[in-house]
């Protein structure tokens, strides 16, 4: 693999944290599966990237695509608590109404940006190598998240969602609101898929509307994979395993790609994403399988 192929995989990767650490507060932290983000992640590339193309700051467009994406959240999370729509069922209605307001949002399929300035601008004219602007870009962007998001969660707040999500009844009991932390908790999780959505467009020069097909697939295999690598004792370490499984998973899929195994090809992308998040979820029970034969021997 070459060095550029290697720190587009890192890009990617860090990019792919933010959808993670998304999906890992729906999944993990509140127990609720969420499809929205397949319809929020392009919400965020569509927003940001049709508010630039008009001139207006990307700092403020990429703001109003996290504003975007915490609100697609909140609808899904509304639909499930006032409505008692499935948790599962008001996120998949979620995901197809994105579609059409993507569109409209873009007035077209898609939007490039190619020759507008852009969160990247900046970095690039400091006169680094071409391939290591947005890597570095966005390593801090993720950082920062990261250590935010461990912080939120020693909060008062932030272990009120943590208690919501693993037992709602007594949350109850002690006088926790679950309704309002599956509301924040839902558009903090489409808040951050949005903010990767919108950092992708910018990225790669074009906001599509098909972008966001798949991506809750990565990032299962981004939290799975990881919590079945690393450590996850602590909520720093869950969130750092979140940072490290998908720059894990981009490297082997980029590695898969560029040393052509068994004639892999680009078309494949999605069977080896299924493969990888099927190999994360077996391997755990595979490994304490083993561990007990080898005890009982």
């Amino acid at each position: 693999m070459s060095h550029i192929a290697f720190f587009g995989a890192i890009e990617i990767g860090l990019i792919f944290a933010l959808v993670a650490f998304g999906i890992f507060i729906s999944f993990r932290i509140l127990d609720f599966p969420d499809l929205t983000v397949d319809g929020s992640f392009p919400l965020g590339a569509a927003v940001s990237a049709t508010m630039i193309v008009n001139d207006i700051n990307p700092w403020i467009a990429t703001l109003c695509a996290v504003a975007a994406g915490c609100a697609a959240g909140f609808i899904t999370a509304w639909m499930n608590v006032r409505l008692k729509i499935l948790n599962l069922l008001a996120s998949i209605l979620t995901m197809i109404a994105l579609y059409s307001i993507n569109l409209r949002i873009m007035g077209k399929p898609n939007v490039a940006l190619l020759g507008e300035e852009t969160l990247l601008t900046p970095v690039e004219n400091l006169g680094l190598a071409y391939y290591l602007v947005s890597p570095m870009t966005f390593l801090v962007v993720v950082l920062v998240i990261l250590a935010l998001l461990s912080l939120f969660f020693r909060t008062e707040v932030g272990l009120a969602m943590r208690a919501t999500g693993a037992n709602p009844q007594m949350a109850r009991a002690q006088g926790i609101s679950t309704s309002f932390m599956i509301y924040l908790g839902m558009a903090i999780s489409n808040g951050l898929v949005a903010l990767g959505g919108a950092l992708f467009a910018q990225s790669q020069g074009s906001a599509d509307v098909t972008m966001g097909v798949g991506i809750i697939v990565v990032g299962l295999a981004s939290v799975i994979g990881g919590e079945a690598i690393f450590s996850t004792r602590t909520m720093l370490l869950s969130l750092i395993a979140c940072l490290l499984g998908a720059l894990l998973y981009r490297l082997v899929i980029a590695a898969a790609l560029n040393m052509d195994v068994m004639g892999i090809e680009a078309q494949d992308l999605n069977l080896i994403t299924s493969v990888l998040v099927a190999l994360a979820i077996v391997l755990p029970g595979a490994k304490s399988s083993l561990k007990s034969l080898l005890v009982k021997n």
